[in-house]
C-alpha cells in the first residue's frame, strides 16, 4: 500500500514539470496584443444632474440596468515583469420605455435611448507567473479616458425638442481592475493547436470592477458615471 502511494505521488510530481513545459512552449509564441469581448449590467446616475426634481429618467426608462456590451483592442509595447500597452474600446446599450404625457399617462410611442462609450486606456497585466510558473491567474489594471455619444430616439427617430435634436456626449475617466483565468492550463495542447492554427497565443475568461466618472470632468447635464462588473473573454495574438 505504501509502495503503490509513493508511486503515485512519484507520477504527480513527474507530471507537473511536463505540464509546466507545455505551458512555456505555448508561450513562446511571439505576443502583439489582445482583444475582449466583455457585457455588464450598467446603471449610469442620469437621474442625480443637479437641479432635476424627482427621477425623470427612471419614470420613463425604469429602473434596471442597462445590459452594455463593449470589444476591447489591446497593444502590448512592453512584456517583461507583466504586459503592458495601450488599448481602445467602443460599446454599446440600449434603454426603452415610454415617456409621460403632461396628465400622467403614458405615451403610445416608445422612447429609445442610446449610448456609444468609447475608451482609451493604459492596460498593464502581471502575467510574468502565469507564464513562467504556470499560476493560471492574471490581475490587471486599466485606467483611461472615456467619451459617451447618447441620443434618444421615438419612433424609429432621434428626438427633437424644439430646434434641439435629442443627442450628446460627455467626457470623463475610469479605471477597471480585473482578473483573468487563463484557459491555456485546461488544455494545453488544444492552446498549442489554437497558436500553430490561428495565431492566438492564449486564451482567457476574466470578471473586471469599473469606476467611472463621466460628467465632463464635474459640468452639467447628464451623468453617465457609474461603478458595476463585465465578464467576458479574451484572446491574445
Amino acid at each position: 500500500m505504501a509502495r503503490a502511494v509513493a508511486l503515485g505521488v512519484a507520477a504527480f510530481l513527474a507530471a507537473l514539470p511536463g505540464q509546466a513545459q507545455v505551458q512555456s512552449d505555448v508561450s513562446q509564441s511571439p505576443r502583439r496584443g489582445s482583444v475582449e469581448f466583455r457585457f455588464g449590467g450598467w446603471r449610469p446616475q442620469l437621474d442625480s444632474e443637479e437641479g432635476l426634481s424627482g427621477s425623470p429618467f427612471s419614470d420613463v426608462f425604469g429602473n434596471g440596468n442597462f445590459l452594455l456590451f463593449e470589444a476591447e483592442f489591446q497593444r502590448f509595447f512592453y512584456q517583461g515583469i507583466g504586459s503592458a500597452g495601450v488599448s481602445v474600446a467602443a460599446g454599446y446599450a440600449e434603454k426603452y420605455g415610454y415617456a409621460l404625457l403632461a396628465d400622467g399617462a403614458q405615451s403610445v410611442e416608445r422612447s429609445g435611448f442610446h449610448v456609444l462609450p468609447l475608451h482609451v486606456r493604459g492596460v498593464y497585466r502581471f502575467d510574468y507567473p502565469a507564464f513562467q510558473w504556470g499560476v493560471p491567474l492574471v490581475p490587471y489594471v486599466k485606467p483611461g479616458l472615456v467619451y459617451i455619444p447618447w441620443w434618444v430616439t421615438k419612433g424609429g427617430e432621434t428626438e427633437k425638442t424644439g430646434t434641439a435634436k435629442g443627442q450628446g456626449g460627455k467626457f470623463g475617466w475610469d479605471v477597471s481592475l480585473g482578473l483573468s483565468f487563463l484557459l491555456d492550463v485546461l488544455e494545453p495542447r488544444l492552446a498549442r493547436d489554437f497558436d500553430s492554427d490561428l495565431g492566438i497565443n492564449h486564451s482567457y475568461i476574466f470578471a473586471e470592477y469599473t469606476y467611472s466618472k463621466v460628467n465632463n470632468f464635474g459640468g452639467k447635464g447628464f451623468n453617465f458615471s457609474d461603478t458595476y462588473w463585465m465578464f467576458g473573454l479574451a484572446l491574445d495574438y
